[in-house]
């Protein structure tokens, strides 16, 4: 079987656990998204403001390929701990960086999945009117921040600076909802602004009068899912739209003319899935699409064949697969883009559909059965 035919997990493990092979203090997360050996090199610091979101891609990549493990646990902890601002009540992308709802979201997202939600400061995050809970002082920090965003016209801005984006109001809702949180918020004028949004196409942009965009459609969808009103969704026609999407070589783009990425194999597959319409996606093709984007040598996985891998469309390569019933893979949540076990668990899950989980054949069983451990790849580093 040619290489490019199956998802090559050992390979995609060992490379996310590569994205850390530095010598320094937190070296698996300061230096996660990046393949530099060292913090001089400018490239280091251009990547630092998605340092908290890639360490989300690589360690939910990780949860769906099986292997959680790989990275260390107490030391994800702590880097994440390590990016609280304070004066803020939220998480920056990197230590001593301006708090953001998005790096405010991947955190608290690694937490829940480490189930490690006591160390967070949920109501000052959330900012809570009334006395609250407090189980640590951490704990009740993370949602001031995230109500303080929310505008009057029911979006919400990514932080003090006031850039306004439906992604932000997705983020507000997910995060919001992780953490048992969602009535602090407006949610009416949430979903009126989900509902200006709306474009003729059954679509939705970033903002009020944007053109419709594949993942803006996701992260709509995906906030009325969380805020139980997919009553507003045209689903025929969006579906349609959604479905326009994939191209002949079984790639999906995000829009008309655009050329084909692997990781609009979430955007539109996730849609398509809480919609319920996931089976109007030509699914081997798809699959094709993503594996041949593969680097069968040192693993990882890009936008399209040929070109460089990256922490980014390896996580949401390996989501799409997972909602395509690749075999071998966990299941993947549609809406939290989390490992579905994890906000079953929680009781959060919606009614979404993904494809039926394959059979896996022996030869998927022994690549995707090779043990990769935390422990051993720390030992290769410190050699």
């Amino acid at each position: 079987m040619n290489t490019q035919d199956k998802l090559l997990i050992p390979l995609h493990v060992s490379y996310i656990q590569s994205l850390g092979n530095v010598s320094a203090s937190h070296t698996l997360y300061r230096a996660l998204f990046t393949i530099l050996q060292s913090k001089d090199d400018l490239a280091y610091h251009l990547t630092a403001h998605l340092r908290m979101n890639a360490i989300y891609w690589g360690l939910t990549a990780l949860c769906i390929m099986g292997h959680k493990n790989a990275l260390d646990r107490e030391e994800m902890i702590e880097y994440v701990m390590s990016c609280w601002d304070e004066e803020a009540g939220g998480f920056g992308a990197h230590p001593d960086h301006d708090a953001h709802i998005l790096s405010t979201l991947s955190a608290i997202q690694i937490l829940v999945t480490q189930d490690a939600l006591d160390r967070l400061d949920v109501d000052r995050v959330v900012g809570c009117t009334s006395p609250c809970s407090v189980q640590s002082l951490d704990y009740v920090q993370s949602t001031a921040v995230i109500v303080s965003l929310q505008q009057p016209s029911g979006v919400f801005a990514g932080d003090a600076f006031g850039e306004i984006d439906t992604r932000f109001l997705y983020i507000a809702a997910n995060a919001l909802s992780l953490l048992g949180r969602l009535d602090a918020i407006n949610t009416d004028r949430a979903v009126s602004y989900i509902r200006q949004c709306r474009n003729f196409d059954g679509g939705y942009g970033a903002v009020a009068g944007a053109e419709s965009h594949a993942a803006q459609v996701f992260v709509c969808v995906a906030a009325l899912a969380i805020l139980d009103r997919l009553d507003e969704v045209d689903t025929e026609m969006l579906c349609w739209w959604l479905a326009e999407r994939q191209l002949p070589n079984g790639g999906l783009n995000g829009r008309p003319e655009k050329l084909p990425d692997v990781c609009y194999s979430f955007w539109v597959l996730s849609a398509l899935s809480i919609l319920n319409k996931i089976s109007w996606i030509d699914s081997e093709k798809l699959i094709g699409f993503i594996l041949s984007a593969q680097d069968p040598e040192r693993g990882g996985i890009a936008d399209r064949q040929g070109d460089m891998v990256d922490v980014f469309h390896t996580h949401f390569g390996v989501a799409g697969l997972s909602l395509l019933g690749y075999p071998g893979l966990v299941d993947l949540d549609p809406v939290y883009c989390m490992p579905a076990s994890i906000i079953e668990a929680k009781g959060l899950r919606k009614g979404w559909k993904a494809l039926p989980r394959q059979p896996a054949a022996e030869s998927m069983k022994s690549d995707s059965g090779v043990k990769i451990s935390a422990s051993s790849d720390m030992k290769r580093m410190k050699n």
